[in-house]
């Protein structure tokens, strides 16, 4: 069971300016706990960027590939929406939902899954920010681009 907690959500009036003043907030086996998921993170996305979103740590690629935050009981990991069959059986027996996951600190913390969901991610980033395809244009809009051509046809005449 961890100790020491200075406060229990990281959802308080005091706001972070960064990564080690989140974790400076916390001591004992919190404090440890939240520096091992720092460095799980840092190993499995090295050119990732720290920062602190929605006061919490997380760290970002192209977009954000992940938060957590240090509760009353529990690691939350928030690592956005994972696709069931990949993680479903790593994932047993840890409480969850969509885009959350909970690391109870009576658990010994588990650094290799940690980087095996940051890979993931870090290549669903890369892969969103390849050369997208040019969208489509909706009918709706191909109706408003015919009405505009046709009224300037007929000014034109009119002239």
């Amino acid at each position: 069971m961890a100790t020491s907690t200075k406060r229990p959500s990281p959802y308080g009036p005091r706001k972070f300016a960064s990564i080690d003043d989140y974790h400076s907030s916390f001591e004992g086996d919190v404090r440890k706990i939240l520096d091992q998921m720092r460095a799980a993170i840092r190993q499995a996305a090295p050119k990732a960027t720290e920062v602190i979103s929605y006061n919490m740590p997380a760290f970002k690629g192209n977009k954000n590939l992940v938060y957590y935050a240090a509760n009353k009981e529990h690691l939350g990991f928030y690592p956005t929406p994972l696709p069931e069959d990949i993680f479903g059986k790593d994932l047993e027996g840890y409480q969850r939902s969509k885009g959350a996951i909970q690391f109870p600190y009576s658990k010994p913390f588990p650094v290799a899954l940690v980087k095996k969901i940051v890979s993931y991610r870090v290549k669903m980033d890369a892969a969103a920010t390849e050369v997208k395809p040019a969208k489509s244009v909706s009918k709706s809009a191909k109706r408003k681009t015919a009405t505009k051509k046709k009224t300037a046809v007929k000014s034109k005449s009119r002239r």
